[in-house]
């Protein structure tokens, strides 16, 4: 990447910690050159406990998607102009940005010389967006692009080179900007705990990670949020050894605990948008889908991947959702494909080693298990099974 401008566009929800967040985008580790504070239907008061926590000497490198008439009164520099606000402060000379959607639009925003930057998008299919699907290749725009246009819509930082040299001179991200990158190595087998005593579920999940597993869900049904904790600060040494740790269900204990990478939250658990206003951006958020419909609206409320299943009946799961079998998996995955929905998709539900290779042909990236795990003779050596079968089929 050369001289590329970088944006990062804030979530559409306020979290706690924000302002900080902001401010660790703008430095140097950070690697972006603006920051856009977009809050569609927020109050100005949310907007100004906002931009009065961020340090003043930073303000100047932020843009206002709303509320814009705050930006010269609170020192932000920009402000950007789309469907909901369509013209800057009156006496606004800082900069101004705007929204196209095509590039005839971007073209002719840009032949107006009025604005600093203009947004392309989408430039890739966005997976906040099922079925929204960029009218154009990258190789339709190259050498058509005026000066100042930005790439927006499923950017991530893999994907600037080609930006570049397709004639962008920025891109923006919302999504790649604030959330952690999930290790796509731990991802593709899940261990989940369980077991009638805690140290039975402790047992199982070393026994996991002793045979290579490094992705360890901590569900514990029917034990309290004070249980729960204990057990995740029991198993959070095994952090060091490279292991993903989310806990199901308790929201509230995966914000607050440093040793916890995120949560996984069930159907009938705390919503997934609420949930990840809770959460913030930075830890993992999983939601539990069983529908096409299910794994669409867990990418709209800002879930970073979906359990979906289950494959057949499985005694560990109580309330069991109508079994997929290889053929849900295919004809969801294909759809995901069709749609454009690039959330990652793990398998779940009594599913065995022999079972791995079908399922992840059907397309997903990841399988789950509990009890294939826990029942066999040696825990360790049945995970180290699958570890190879899935590194085999998915040719890590």
């Amino acid at each position: 990447m050369g001289s590329m401008k970088l944006i990062a566009i804030t979530p559409p929800y306020f979290y706690r910690g924000e302002a900080q967040a902001i401010e660790r985008a703008l430095t140097a580790d950070g690697g972006f050159d603006r920051v856009h504070i977009r809050k569609p239907g927020a109050s100005e008061s949310e907007m100004r406990a906002l931009i009065d926590a961020i340090d003043p000497a930073l303000r100047p490198r932020l843009t206002l998607h709303d509320c814009l008439s705050l930006a010269p009164e609170l020192g932000a520099g920009g402000v950007h102009l789309n469907s909901r606000t369509q013209s800057a402060p009156e006496g606004w000379s800082g900069f101004v940005s705007r929204s196209t959607h095509s590039l005839a639009e971007a073209q002719e925003a840009a032949a107006t010389g009025l604005y600093s930057y203009i947004f392309l998008s989408p430039v890739y299919p966005s997976i906040s967006k099922p079925g929204y699907f960029p009218p154009f290749t990258l190789d339709d725009l190259r050498g058509r692009l005026p000066r100042g246009i930005y790439a927006l819509g499923g950017v991530t930082r893999s994907r600037l080179d080609a930006l570049e040299a397709a004639g962008f001179e920025g891109a923006a991200m919302l999504g790649a900007a604030w959330r952690r990158e999930i290790d796509p190595e731990a991802f593709n087998l899940q261990f989940i705990t369980h077991g009638d005593t805690p140290d039975e579920v402790a047992q199982g999940a070393i026994a996991a990670v002793e045979g290579g597993c490094r992705w360890v869900q901590i569900r514990m049904k029917g034990a309290g949020a004070a249980e729960v904790e204990q057990m995740a600060l029991r198993l959070a040494p095994m952090r060091r050894q490279g292991v993903t740790l989310l806990v199901d269900d308790h929201v509230e204990l995966a914000a607050r605990l440093s040793c916890l990478d995120g949560v996984h939250v069930g159907k009938n658990d705390m919503p997934v948008a609420e949930a990840r206003r809770l959460l913030g951006p930075g830890k993992i958020l999983g939601a539990t889908a069983n529908t096409l419909a299910d794994l669409e609206a867990a990418a709209r409320a800002g879930a970073d991947y979906v359990g979906l299943g289950p494959f057949r009946f499985t005694t560990t799961k109580k309330n069991l959702s109508p079994v997929l079998g290889t053929d849900g998996y295919r004809t969801i995955m294909a759809a995901c494909r069709r749609d454009g929905i690039a959330l990652p998709v793990v398998a779940i539900g009594g599913i065995t080693a022999d079972d791995i290779p079908e399922i992840l042909q059907a397309g997903v990236q990841g399988i789950a298990v509990s009890g294939t795990i826990l029942r066999a003779e040696s825990p360790a050596a049945m995970t180290a099974r699958l570890v190879s079968t899935i590194q085999q089929h998915l040719k890590i």
